[in-house]
């Protein structure tokens, strides 16, 4: 499941990349996937969007028995 996230970051990175940002996995606890965004996305307005829009999206289509994904 691990490395099924990662990769499904790694896709989304170059995005966040462009705009200043990055984004790490932190834990998977019960289907709980906890990041940090970094950098620009990490005080951005717009990260909360970006979280539920972009990146669990990607998540959860690549990993489906994931639940939700939260920034920490």
């Amino acid at each position: 499941m691990r490395e099924k996230i990662e990769k499904a970051l790694e896709d989304i990175r170059p995005s966040l990349q462009m705009d200043g940002g990055d984004i790490e996995l932190v834990s998977i606890e019960d289907g709980i996937v906890k990041v940090r965004l970094t950098g620009a996305c990490g005080g951005c307005p717009m990260s909360q969007m970006t979280l539920k829009e972009v990146v669990e999206r990607a998540i959860i289509e690549a990993v489906p028995e994931v639940k939700k994904v939260v920034a920490v």
